[in-house]
C-alpha cells in the first residue's frame, strides 16, 4: 500500500530510487520565490556553476511580449480555420456528403500532420536549430495563407471536392509549421529558464484563439447579408450555393485570410531581437564553461544541451504528459459540437443570431474561456500541483463531464433540453474554454521543474509533442459526432 501511495503522492525531494525524477526546483530553490528572492538566490549562485545560473535568467517583459507574439502565430492559423468554417460551409454547399465531414476532416488532416512534425522533431535534439525551425514556419505560413487569401477571389466555381482538396493541401502545409513553431517555440522559450516565457506562449495561443472568431463574426455582419426569418439554418447557406453567393462569403474570408499573413510577417520582424538576446545569454553561459573556442553560438548550445530519449522524458513527466494528452483529447470536441449548435431564437431577423455569425460567436465565448485560463496561470500555481501533478491529470478526466451538456443545446437546429443561448455560451463554452486554458497552462509551466537544466530544451519539445498527440487522438474521436 505505501508502494502505491508512493507513486501519487511522490515528493519531489524523496530520496530513493525516483530521486533522480523528482523536480530539480525543490532542490535548488524553493517554490513559488518572489521576485525580490529570486534576485537574492540569483546573486549567491557560484560563478562557475551553470547549471544554476541557467535557471537565473533576467525576466524581460519585451521578451514575454515577443514569446506572446510566437504564441499567437502559432496558433492563430488552427483557430483562423474553426472560425472560417461558416464559409467553408458555403463552398461546400452543393456537396452534402462534404459539408458533414469537412470540419472533422480539417481537424484530422491538421493534428496528424502537426504529430508526425512533432515526432519527427523531437527526436532531432542535438542538432537542432530552434529558431531556424521557428522562421520556418512563419515563412510557411506567409505561403499558405496568401494561397488562401488569394482562393476567395478566384476559381470560385471550383466543385466541392477539388476545393477539399486544395483546403486540406493548405492544412496540411500550415500544420507541418505549427509543428516547427510549436517544437521550436517551447523549446528555445525552455531554454531561457523562465517558466513565464512558456506561459507567454501559451497565453499568446490562447489570444489566437479569441481574435479569429471575433475577426470572422465582424467580417460577416458587415459584409455579408443576414438570411430572413423563413431561410433554412440548418445549414448555413446551403439554399444559396450559387457564385454570387461563394463570392459574398469570399469577401469576408478574404480579410480574416488576410490577417494571417499580417500576423506571421509582424512575428518574423519581432523574433530578430529575441534572438540576438538569446545568443548573448548563450555566450555568458559559455564564456566560463568551455576553455575551447566555440565555431558558432549554435556550437555553445549543443555543447551544453543533453540528448534525452522520449522514455526518459516520459518516466520523469509522466503525470504532466498524461494531463495535457487528456486535456486536449477532451478539448478536440468542441470545434464539431459547436459548429452544430444554433441559437434556439434562429428564426428572428437579428443577424448575430444566425449561424454564420452565431457560430463564431460561440467560438469566441470558448476561446475567451481558454483566454483567461491561460492568463490566470501568470499568479502563482497553488503549491500541491507542483508537488502532486497527479491531480492535474485527474482533472484532465474529469472535464469529459463537459461533453454530454451540449447535447441539453440545439443540435442541428432540432431543438433544445435547456431553451436558452445564455446557458449554452456562458455555462458552457465559457468554462469549456476555461479549463481547457488553466489546465494546459499549468502543466507546460510546471513540467520544467522536473528536469534537469540541461534537458529543459527537450522537456519542452516533449510537452509540446503530448499536446500534438492529444490533438490528433481527439480529432479522429470527433468523427463519433460529426454526424449528429
Amino acid at each position: 500500500m505505501d508502494q502505491i501511495r508512493n507513486i501519487f503522492y511522490r515528493k519531489k525531494g524523496d530520496a530513493g530510487p525516483a530521486s533522480d525524477y523528482a523536480s530539480v526546483r525543490d532542490e535548488n530553490m524553493p517554490f513559488a520565490l518572489e521576485e525580490d528572492d529570486r534576485s537574492s538566490y540569483c546573486s549567491s549562485v557560484r560563478e562557475g556553476d551553470l547549471e544554476e545560473a541557467a535557471g537565473c535568467a533576467e525576466f524581460s517583459w519585451l521578451e514575454y511580449s515577443i514569446f506572446v507574439l510566437i504564441g499567437i502565430a502559432m496558433l492563430w492559423a488552427w483557430n483562423m480555420f474553426m472560425a472560417a468554417a461558416p464559409y467553408f460551409q458555403v463552398r461546400f454547399a452543393q456537396d452534402k456528403s462534404i459539408l458533414a465531414i469537412f470540419q472533422s476532416t480539417i481537424i484530422s488532416v491538421s493534428t496528424c500532420t502537426n504529430l508526425a512534425a512533432m515526432l519527427i522533431l523531437t527526436n532531432i535534439q542535438y542538432s537542432a536549430s530552434y529558431p531556424f525551425r521557428i522562421y520556418t514556419a512563419l515563412v510557411i505560413n506567409v505561403v499558405v495563407f496568401s494561397l488562401l487569401t488569394a482562393s476567395t477571389s478566384v476559381f470560385l466555381h471550383a466543385y466541392p471536392g477539388a476545393y477539399l482538396l486544395f483546403l486540406v493541401s493548405m492544412v496540411a502545409g500550415s500544420a507541418w509549421a505549427c509543428g516547427l513553431l510549436q517544437n521550436g517555440a517551447f523549446a528555445y522559450a525552455a531554454s531561457f529558464g523562465r517558466p513565464e516565457y512558456t506561459q507567454a506562449i501559451m497565453t499568446g495561443q490562447g489570444i489566437a484563439g479569441v481574435l479569429p472568431p471575433l475577426a470572422q463574426m465582424l467580417t460577416v455582419l458587415v459584409f455579408s447579408p443576414s438570411p430572413g426569418p423563413g431561410s433554412d439554418n440548418a445549414e448555413p447557406h446551403s439554399a444559396d450555393p450559387d457564385y454570387d453567393g461563394v463570392a459574398k462569403a469570399g469577401t469576408a474570408a478574404f480579410y480574416y485570410f488576410l490577417t494571417a499573413v499580417i500576423i506571421s510577417v509582424v512575428t518574423k520582424i519581432a523574433f530578430q531581437p529575441l534572438m540576438r538576446r538569446h545568443d548573448r545569454i548563450v555566450e555568458n553561459r559559455m564564456a566560463t564553461a568551455l576553455s575551447e573556442s566555440l565555431a558558432s553560438i549554435e556550437d555553445a548550445e549543443r555543447a551544453a544541451r543533453k540528448v534525452v530519449s522520449l522514455k526518459t522524458l516520459f518516466f520523469k513527466l509522466h503525470w504532466h504528459a498524461l494531463a495535457v494528452y487528456t486535456c486536449f483529447v477532451v478539448t478536440m470536441f468542441f470545434p464539431v459540437l459547436t459548429l452544430k449548435v444554433l441559437s434556439v431564437h434562429q428564426s428572428t431577423e437579428n443577424a448575430l443570431l444566425q449561424p454564420p455569425a452565431f457560430i463564431p460567436l460561440a467560438f469566441l465565448f470558448w476561446n475567451l474561456g481558454d483566454l483567461l485560463g491561460r492568463v490566470s496561470t501568470i499568479r502563482r500555481v497553488p503549491e500541491i500541483l507542483h508537488r502532486r501533478p497527479v491531480l492535474l491529470w485527474a482533472f484532465s478526466v474529469a472535464r469529459v463531464a463537459f461533453l454530454p451538456l451540449y447535447f441539453l443545446c440545439n443540435i442541428g437546429g432540432r431543438g433544445a433540453l435547456v431553451n436558452s443561448d445564455l446557458f449554452y455560451l456562458l455555462l458552457i463554452q465559457l468554462p469549456f474554454g476555461l479549463s481547457s486554458g488553466w489546465l494546459g497552462s499549468t502543466a507546460m509551466m510546471t513540467a520544467g521543474e522536473w528536469v534537469s537544466d540541461g534537458e529543459r530544451e527537450a522537456a519542452g519539445g516533449f510537452m509540446g509533442l503530448c499536446l500534438v498527440a492529444g490533438l490528433a487522438t481527439g480529432s479522429f474521436l470527433s468523427f463519433s459526432v460529426s454526424h449528429l
